[in-house]
């Protein structure tokens, strides 16, 4: 899934990112960093949140 199609979500649900961060204990502007590309997701919290996204593999290679 791209960063685009994530946002699209949000928009469908009615939900806002701040709203989704709130709920996982997650920093707003961090979770923005990721979603626009600024905060690759490699490793740590950051891959962590992108696998929650859905914009990478899990580990196991589940998605």
């Amino acid at each position: 899934m791209q960063a685009e199609q994530v946002k699209q979500g949000f928009k469908n649900r009615g939900e806002t990112i701040k709203s989704w961060c709130e709920k996982r204990h997650y920093d707003p502007t961090y979770v923005s960093r990721i979603l626009n590309g600024s905060v690759k997701a490699n490793r740590g919290k950051a891959h962590q949140i992108a696998v929650e996204l859905g914009l990478k593999e899990q580990p196991d290679g589940s998605q």
